[in-house]
């Protein structure tokens, strides 16, 4: 059935998008039950008024005028989701984009204009959070990468000062330590929060502030070196320096025989030219990122283990996905590493490799 100019006019009246139309003399001619519903005017407070009433100030509505004149936006006459404010009843300023066209009499001559204008108050919100989210995990990253050379520093310095101390008191030395480690904790846990508010595409100021920690940064007692891990052949790959550098010195002190990779490919070469124990690798690297690394580790060795780590908990690319999927057993949150946790997650690794070595029958064994 054909739609009738009566009928049409009642939908854009009725329309919840403003529809506004002025005469020649910019005058508000026409203004519909959406303009009424989002601005707080009435019909009769704004008809016959200049349409610049709706906008911050007349050189905005004029702006817009000129887009409409220019070939830049659609054509000249017609202009195509231009941004611009209007400002409700009230005062408040409402972010809207325009969709509108020049009018012309029997004779060329501009007699007036329509724009249907949507409120993009949500789209920007949205903008803003997607923003929100990329600004997190580029800070994350930046951050959590000296807070893991800082917190595996500060594990070596601790073992240093009770090796070299002998009998003497060393509780303010440890001391101080744990208040780095509170520090750090402290960092962590804002970072933590802003992958939280961005992961759930809302935040809060105050709600996002409080004592959630990381990583435990509790006091403790510096841990010895675990003679199960003594010979273990760890790969470490990162394409941070000083993350290699700190976990290789922290391993080699538990006793590791450690080698470091500069990316994942460097990783997987080092991998095909070398036997290793298990692969401790960073999730997000060029070249080869850490799901890709894991699957050709496989496919060269399918008994290795690799363990990745990784400073977010936002799995963009579905890096850790994919890779679970695969058969990924372990995946260390986040840098800054728990020394504590990097040990547990090893000594699983052994007791694995011990336990199938002990299953296998002697013609399977070497």
């Amino acid at each position: 059935m054909p739609l009738s100019k009566e009928r049409l006019e009642q939908l854009v009246v009725r329309s919840s998008d403003v529809v506004v139309a002025t005469d020649r003399d910019g005058t508000i001619a026409f203004y519909n039950d959406g303009a009424s519903t989002l601005l707080n005017y009435t019909s009769d407070e704004v008809m016959g008024v200049g349409v610049a009433l709706l906008y911050p100030s007349l050189a905005e509505a004029k702006r817009v005028m000129a887009c409409m004149r220019s070939p830049e936006h659609g054509g000249v006459g017609v202009a195509s989701s231009i941004q611009t404010t209007f400002v409700a009843k009230g005062g408040c300023e409402i972010p809207v984009a325009i969709t509108g066209t020049i009018l012309y009499d029997e004779s060329g001559k501009e007699d007036g204009t329509i724009g249907f204008a949507k409120d993009i108050r949500e789209i920007l919100e949205r903008d803003k959070l997607a923003t929100l989210g990329e600004v997190t995990i580029g800070l994350s990253h930046e951050i959590n990468t000296p807070l893991s050379v800082i917190l595996n520093q500060a594990e070596l310095l601790e073992r240093g000062i009770e090796t070299f101390a002998g009998e003497r008191d060393t509780s303010i030395e440890r001391e101080r330590l744990d208040a780095v480690r509170r520090e750090i904790g402290r960092i962590a846990a804002i970072l933590e929060r802003l992958g939280e508010m961005a992961g759930a595409e809302q935040y809060k100021t105050a709600d996002y502030i409080g004592p959630a920690k990381m990583i435990d940064l509790s006091a403790r007692q510096p841990s010895a070196p675990d003679p199960r891990l003594a010979g273990l052949r760890v790969l470490v790959a990162d394409d941070d320096d000083g993350i290699t550098h700190t976990l290789k010195a922290l391993l080699e002190a538990d006793g590791c025989v450690v080698s470091t990779a500069c990316d994942g490919r460097d990783a997987l070469e080092q991998v095909e030219k070398s036997e290793f124990d298990v692969v401790l690798s960073d999730v997000v690297m060029p070249h080869l990122d850490g799901h890709e690394l894991f699957r050709r580790c496989r496919e060269l060795h399918a008994d290795l283990p690799v363990l990745l780590m990784t400073a977010f908990h936002y799995d963009k690319d579905h890096i850790i996905k994919r890779s679970r999927v695969a058969g990924l057993k372990t995946v260390l949150f986040k840098k800054p590493l728990n020394p504590d946790k990097l040990r547990e997650a090893l000594l699983e690794v052994v007791a694995e490799k011990t336990q199938q070595q002990e299953q296998a029958t002697p013609a399977d064994r070497p």
